[in-house]
C-alpha cells in the first residue's frame, strides 16, 4: 500500500508488517515530526531495532543520496520484511546489520512471543541471535561514526548504549531513545547525563514520566 502522508507519502508499505499506522503515515507522530526536523541530507542514522523499517526509510529520505542509514534488526520475521521495503521503494542508501545491539559482540538468545515488534534478548528466548557491540564495529571499521541514533528495543536500551560509550564520546550524536520500564528509564537518563547530553522528552510528559527521550550532546 502507498503510504499516504508525512515525507513517506506514496512510498510502499505491506500492510500487516507493523501497525497501521505506517502506512497511514500516522505512525509515532510526534517522534516523527522531530526526527524530520533533526536529520539533515548528507547525515549517518543508525536505527536500532529496525523492524520492518519505517524509521529506515524515513531516515534513508531525509539523508538523501549522500548520506546513509545502517539498520540493526535481528529478527527474522523483520528482516524479511525490511529487505523487501527496501527492494519495494528502490532504496540504495541503508546498509541492513541483522543484529541486535548490546554490551558484547556473540550470540544470545532472544524471545520473539510477545510478537514483531515487542522481542528482546533474554536469557529465556529460544531463538539465537547475533550481537553486536557498537564500540566492537567502530573499532575495526565496519561502522562510521553517526549524526544520529535511533533506539527501540524493548529493554535492551542500556545494554546498547554502554556499549557504545566510546563511540558516542567521539561522534556526539543526536539520539532518539524509547526506554521500557521506569528503571531502565532512569537508568539510561543517568547514563547519558554523565556523557554530557541533555535531554527532552518527546511528548507532554515529565522527564521522570517520560518514555521516549530526545538526547541532544551538550554544547
Amino acid at each position: 500500500m502507498p503510504v499516504l502522508q508525512g515525507r513517506l507519502k506514496g512510498k510502499r508499505w505491506i500492510a500487516g508488517s507493523h501497525t497501521h499506522g505506517c502506512w497511514l503515515g500516522s505512525y509515532e507522530y510526534d517522534k516523527q515530526l522531530l526526527f524530520e526536523r533533526t536529520i539533515a541530507d548528507g547525515d549517518i542514522v543508525f536505527d536500532i531495532g529496525a523492524n520492518a523499517g519505517f524509521y529506515s526509510l524515513l531516515a534513508s529520505v531525509l539523508v538523501g543520496p549522500q548520506g546513509a542509514v545502517y539498520a540493526f534488526e535481528p529478527l527474522p520475521k523483520n528482516l524479511v520484511y525490511l529487505k523487501e521495503h527496501l527492494r519495494l521503494n528502490q532504496i540504495e542508501n541503508v546498509n541492513i546489520i541483522e543484529a541486535a545491539v548490546s554490551d558484547f559482540s556473540g550470540v544470545a538468545s532472544f524471545d520473539s512471543t510477545p510478537g514483531s515488534a515487542m522481542g528482546h534478548l533474554a536469557i529465556t528466548g529460544k531463538l539465537q541471535v547475533k550481537t553486536v557491540k557498537l564500540d566492537d564495529l567502530f573499532a575495526g571499521r565496519q561502522i562510521p561514526l553517526p549524526t544520529c541514533l535511533k533506539i527501540d528495543i524493548e529493554g535492551g536500551e542500556l545494554h546498547a548504549l554502554k556499549g557504545a560509550t566510546s563511540m558516542l564520546a567521539e561522534a556526539r550524536p543526536q539520539i532518539f531513545l524509547a526506554t521500557h520500564g521506569k528503571e531502565m528509564h532512569r537508568q539510561c537518563c543517568e547514563l547519558l547525563h554523565s556523557l554530557n547530553y541533555d535531554l527532552a522528552t518527546i511528548g507532554v510528559e515529565s522527564l521522570e514520566e517520560a518514555d521516549e527521550v530526545h538526547a541532544s550532546p551538550r554544547t
